[in-house]
C-alpha cells in the first residue's frame, strides 16, 4: 500500500534519524559528519531535511540549514532502504536514487545506517504498519 501521505513519511524516515541521535554509539558519529541531507520524495510527495549537526529532522527545505546534498526517491524505496532492501551505489547507477551535492559524503553515511534497520522495522511493527514492510 505505501505511505498514505508526506506527514507519515516524515514520521518514519525522520523518525528512523530521531532515533538514531539518540543512540549513544550513531548519534554522535552522524552529528560529527556535520551534514545537512534532504530526503525529496515522491509518492507522496515529501521532502525530509536532516540536519546531523543540529541533530533535527524537519519536513521541507525552508527554516533552516540548507542541504549539502539532495537524494531524490520514491518514498517505497526509501522505505525499502531503511529496511536493508536497497543497494545504495547499485540503485544509484540504475537511477532509482538520484543524488545532487556531496555524493561521497552519502556513501559514508550508509554504513551508519546499516546499524538503523532493525530499529525501523520495529517502528513500523509496533505502529502496526507491517502492510510496509517489504
Amino acid at each position: 500500500m505505501g505511505f498514505t501521505d508526506s506527514a507519515e513519511v516524515a514520521k518514519y524516515i525522520g523518525g528512523i534519524f530521531e532515533a538514531a541521535f539518540d543512540d549513544p554509539e550513531i548519534g554522535p558519529k552522524l552529528e560529527a559528519t556535520g551534514l545537512v541531507v534532504a530526503f525529496d520524495f515522491t509518492d507522496p510527495k515529501s521532502v525530509v531535511v536532516i540536519d546531523m549537526a543540529n541533530k533535527t529532522t524537519r519536513e521541507g527545505v525552508a527554516g533552516g540549514s540548507a542541504p549539502m546534498a539532495t537524494m531524490f526517491m520514491t518514498a517505497d524505496t526509501g522505505n525499502a532502504y531503511w529496511q536493508g532492501k536497497v543497494n545504495l551505489p547499485l540503485a544509484m547507477a540504475k537511477k532509482k536514487i538520484t543524488v545532487e551535492g556531496n555524493i561521497a559524503s552519502l556513501l559514508k553515511l550508509a554504513p551508519l545506517g546499516k546499524k538503523l534497520y532493525p530499529a525501523y522495522i520495529a517502528r513500523l511493527q509496533g505502529d502496526g504498519r507491517t502492510d510496509l514492510i517489504v
